[in-house]
């Protein structure tokens, strides 16, 4: 039997204080080509992310020290890498605060190897597509002083600051840029956001369209991405692109 060959710049982080269910975690990865590594906490993490181990990590909620929660928002707010939390809290609202803080995808624990596998590739999936328009092809989109260079990955405010995004938004800024002053459903957004083969519930997209939002917010009067009511959203506001 052939070994799988690994998967080319997809390298992962599991981090979790259970060792039994980390090295589970990192096998059932490894045996579908991914490089993975592991970390019991916060400490450890960031110690391996700044040697430059990894592009996703896979995140637990629980643990000693700086929990899950905390990381997620600091590893958000450096806006390079794809997240994913696990959490023995289940309920919608530990899901939604996740998301919050900038996870791109959430699962409750227990989950299956099958079923993380599948939300791995398709935040990989989506870093991947962002990524994917070489510099000298990638469009610049011009709308209400921001600037969005699709080649560089960047958002720029009206002051020239840099803002960060999560993968989850800006796949949903690039969608509404496409199609200006269009009304976008719910679903239509839910499977840019979140990917097409994730398990997702309605709460996620709205979540993710009010971090965007505050983001946007903080240098521009008024709403931006506006709600139609029982319809979807729209970006409201005219779009040139170089």
């Amino acid at each position: 039997m052939h070994a799988l060959a690994k998967v080319p710049d997809r390298r992962i982080l599991v981090v979790d204080d259970d060792t039994e269910l980390r090295d589970q975690i990192i096998g059932y990865l490894r045996e579908h080509g991914y490089e993975a590594r592991g970390a019991r906490d916060g400490i450890e993490m960031q110690r391996l992310l700044d040697a430059g181990v990894a592009e996703l990590v896979v995140l637990d909620v629980m643990m000693p020290g700086e929990d899950g929660l905390s990381l997620c928002k600091r590893l958000s707010a450096e806006g390079r890498r794809g997240i994913i939390m696990l959490s023995a809290m289940g309920e919608e609202v530990d899901r939604v605060l996740g998301l919050e803080l900038g996870a791109d995808d959430y699962l409750a624990k227990p989950c299956s190897p099958r079923e993380l596998l599948a939300r791995v590739r398709a935040v990989f999936r989506r870093l991947e597509e962002t990524a994917a328009v070489p510099r000298s092809r990638g469009a610049v989109y011009r709308f209400a002083e921001f600037q969005l260079d699709t080649g560089r990955r960047r958002l720029r405010s009206p002051t020239g600051t840099t803002i960060l995004l999560t993968s989850g938004e800006y796949a949903l800024l690039q969608a509404f840029l496409e199609r200006p002053q269009s009304i976008l459903s719910r679903d239509r957004l839910l499977d840019v956001a979140r990917g097409d083969h994730s398990d997702v519930f309605d709460r996620a997209v709205d979540v993710q369209i009010c971090r965007l939002r505050r983001k946007l917010h903080t240098f521009a009067e008024g709403e931006l991405i506006k709600t139609i009511r029982g319809v979807g959203y729209v970006l409201d506001v005219p779009v040139s692109r170089a």
